[in-house]
């Protein structure tokens, strides 16, 4: 395959690079507008996966977010002492743990909601449909091209690596 010309534009040089830039500013952002309001962006997105109504079994909040349930532990740990969420008991099978919003908590959500409202709302006012549907085309195939094990590309960058005499032994 044949490889991109190189960018003198430093966010261009890489597709990861560019991603990971947005998404610094966002998150940026984010934490800048939540902070006299004692939010942050992590936080805000947590909230806004807790079912507003019923709450959501603390398993299923990682896999919605994409992380791992180790960091999201100290989170929801961090956010059950602001008061903003608690645990309780689900009634239907007492080993597992709905987390639900208190009153503080629902309040914050709104907050993060309305954050992400005027956002998306700004980004939507000067980028096209047109432009919105290629760019999730474009993420989607990104995606894709992370998570399918039938591509070869962890092989590959082996390979790369061990021609260049790195290998995971001596990579230390």
């Amino acid at each position: 395959m044949e490889e991109f010309k190189k960018s003198t534009d430093k966010r261009h040089l890489s597709v990861d690079f560019s991603i990971k830039a947005t998404w610094l500013a966002i998150s940026k952002m984010y934490n800048l507008l939540g902070s006299n309001y004692d939010i942050t962006h992590s936080t805000g997105f947590v909230l806004l996966n807790i079912d507003k109504d019923h709450g959501t079994p603390a398993t299923k909040i990682a896999p919605l977010m994409g992380m791992e349930a180790r960091s999201l532990t100290r989170m929801l740990k961090t956010m059950e002492e602001k008061g903003f969420i608690e645990r309780v008991a689900d009634p239907g099978d007492r080993r597992k743990v709905i987390i639900k919003l208190t009153e503080l908590g629902q309040r914050k959500r709104e907050m993060s909601k309305q954050t992400v409202k005027v956002f998306l709302n700004r980004v939507y006012s000067v980028i096209t449909q047109e432009e919105l549907e290629v760019f999730f085309g474009v993420m989607d195939k990104i995606h894709d091209v992370i998570n399918d094990p039938e591509n070869g590309m962890l092989e590959e960058i082996k390979e790369r690596l061990e021609d260049m005499g790195i290998t995971e032994d001596n990579a230390h």
